[in-house]
């Protein structure tokens, strides 16, 4: 019977595998009896010389195992027949190795959006918070430039804050003198803010004084004022720092809200030798070339007015204007009644008015870069902003002053010093020893 069998399983299977292709040919029906199918697995095993331990003695029943308890194959059938739970296996194996590697796919592309992420936030600052800006959540639980200068708590601040009380000291002192000599009392009107600019992140407002770093200063301030826009002062053309527009100054606002601000935010100003000024506004805007724009309009009406027997060139271009006729030209009465002096040489008191506005700080142009920075400090950015540097070799000094200052009359000199004495006062500078004032 077993031989019979074999024969029938292995005639077929040998046409199918000459096609290229294994199946299994239809079997029999298995027998309902565990002898029989004992018997035949052991008379398979005794031909074949092979044990049949694997198949276990006493089989539980055929629905438990099924198809699995056929007789075994000749080699070339098993060849086949037991690549069909090996295929199972197998492709059980890659559905397994396939979801391993979607997980490790999914890992390394989430990791290498994660180091883009990285690198981009690296060599693109502008994504970065900027440490100009302050957060409106972050301002509320940190300390304002007004309370650190008044009450410091960073302990190398402490003995700038005592320099700065007596500069405050100095000019209400001052006011008050001048407040009980004089007979003007005026209210402040929004036009006599224009120069005051105003840093709402920061709270600050700063009164430009020409001729005193206020290029530089306006730079600061754009990029305090930026959100990002800028940030290194010194990439920001000079004449782009005077454009109006740039910077928001306090008479662009209420009445109310200018009240507001002059109270709560921190109000600073810089000053200087009020001659170095004055002869520094000079050399800039008369004896450079291309401040043609101030030749003509202020060059030729002062030749017009002092020179005599001038030339057409010169009152035509007005480009060559003496030191004298620019002293004779500021003291003369009907200059004061032409309406305010030009903004370079006009007073700090007629700029800024401190006598009605009270100053928090006082910086000074022989300290520039100490108070400057110490201002930067208050606010918060003195890690990440520096006050730019200035050229001291075309600065003017008090030598070249006093040079400028011998080429004009005794009278002059007095009226000079008349028109500029607040500032001396206000800011503490000692009449120079140049002047002939007996």
């Amino acid at each position: 019977m077993l031989s019979n069998r074999l024969a029938h399983l292995d005639a077929p299977i040998s046409s199918e595998r000459e096609g290229g292709r294994c199946h299994l040919p239809a079997l029999p029906a298995p027998s309902t009896s565990p002898a029989v199918v004992r018997s035949d697995l052991d008379a398979f095993s005794s031909l074949t010389g092979r044990q049949s331990s694997s198949v276990p003695p006493e089989p539980r029943s055929f629905q438990q195992t099924g198809p699995f308890l056929q007789p075994p194959l000749t080699k070339r059938a098993a060849a086949c027949s037991l690549s069909v739970p090996d295929m199972k296996q197998t492709l059980s194996e890659l559905m397994r190795m396939s979801r391993i590697c979607r997980m490790v796919f999914a890992t390394c592309l989430g990791s290498f959006i994660l180091v883009i992420f990285y690198f981009q936030s690296m060599f693109q600052p502008v994504m970065r918070r900027n440490p100009f800006v302050v957060d409106g959540w972050s301002r509320k639980g940190s300390r304002n430039a007004l309370q650190e200068l008044y009450n410091p708590t960073q302990p190398e601040l402490s003995g700038a804050a005592v320099l700065h009380q007596a500069r405050r000291d100095q000019v209400v002192d001052a006011c008050r003198v001048y407040s009980a000599s004089s007979r003007k009392r005026r209210v402040l009107t929004p036009g006599d803010l224009k120069h005051l600019v105003v840093d709402e992140d920061h709270e600050l407002i700063y009164c430009y004084v020409p001729k005193v770093a206020c290029t530089n200063w306006k730079r600061v301030m754009m990029v305090l004022t930026g959100r990002g826009k800028y940030s290194d002062p010194m990439e920001i053309p000079s004449n782009e720092a005077h454009i109006p527009s740039n910077l928001k100054t306090l008479n662009q606002y209420s009445i109310a809200e200018i009240n507001h601000r002059l109270k709560n935010y921190l109000k600073f100003l810089f000053v200087r030798e009020p001659f170095e000024r004055l002869v520094s506004a000079y050399r800039n805007k008369f004896t450079l070339k291309y401040n043609s724009s101030f030749h003509k309009r202020f060059g030729t009406r002062i030749i017009r007015r002092y020179r005599k027997n001038a030339t057409q060139d010169a009152l035509l271009n007005g480009a060559d204007v003496k030191f004298k006729e620019f002293a004779e030209y500021l003291v003369d009465p009907a200059t004061q009644r032409d309406g305010p002096l030009n903004e370079h040489w006009q007073t700090v008191y007629q700029l800024c008015h401190p006598c009605h506005i009270h100053y928090d700080l006082v910086g000074k142009y022989e300290t520039l870069e100490d108070d400057a920075n110490y201002v930067l400090r208050l606010v918060g950015v003195g890690d990440s902003l520096r006050f730019p540097s200035y050229a001291k070799s075309t600065r003017t000094t008090d030598a070249m002053t006093a040079q400028f200052f011998s080429n004009i009359s005794t009278q002059q000199q007095f009226q000079l010093y008349q028109l500029y004495k607040l500032d001396f006062l206000m800011f503490n500078y000692s009449t120079p020893s140049y002047l002939r004032l007996d």
